[in-house]
């Protein structure tokens, strides 16, 4: 090997490096795992906001003492009132079918029928609507869809809780 090849090689070689180095900083950030600090926040906030009440079978009923694994897997008890039987949804279904931007925007602007708190999520700062989804995801999709909107007069199939009409 000449001077000149061996030259010619240290820096091809060292021209090389810097590729390389942003090639390895873009493989960390793709492969770089959840965001921990986030999911566990979102943890938090679905546990005191009270999702898991309505969207976590038997929650309410046992203390909160349901494994995390079932956790917003949604609900066949029908909330029925003035406005029909609604069902808490399967939180965990409903979420991989949307991205976090797609998230926010529907939790900021969504007006669901009762009981559903809708209100809630609309004062919720963006960052914790975020934590709240990366937490859902994090949990993964399990579950079945729970049953659809029943209309006025239609009458639900499974168990109910009554809502008294308002007063007028």
């Amino acid at each position: 090997m000449t001077m000149y090849s061996t030259r010619r090689s240290l820096a091809l070689g060292l021209a090389l490096v810097p590729a390389a180095m942003s090639a390895t900083l873009v493989h960390a950030q793709i492969v770089k795992g959840p965001d921990m600090k986030s999911i566990e926040r979102g943890r938090y906030l679905v546990k005191i906001a009270g999702c898991n009440d309505c969207h976590t079978p038997g929650y309410t009923q046992t203390g909160g003492k349901v494994p995390e694994k079932a956790w917003l897997t949604g609900d066949a008890l029908g909330w029925r009132g003035p406005w029909g039987t609604t069902y808490a949804s399967n939180l965990r279904l409903v979420l991989q079918k949307m991205d976090e931007v797609q998230w926010v925007a529907t939790a900021k602007s969504a007006q669901y029928r009762p009981p559903m708190p809708w209100f809630a999520l609309h004062d919720m700062r963006t960052q914790d609507l975020k934590d709240v989804y990366r937490f859902i995801r994090y949990l993964g999709p399990a579950g079945e869809h729970a049953p659809s909107y029943l209309p006025p007069g239609q009458e639900p199939k499974g168990p109910v809780v009554q809502f008294p009409a308002p007063p007028k």
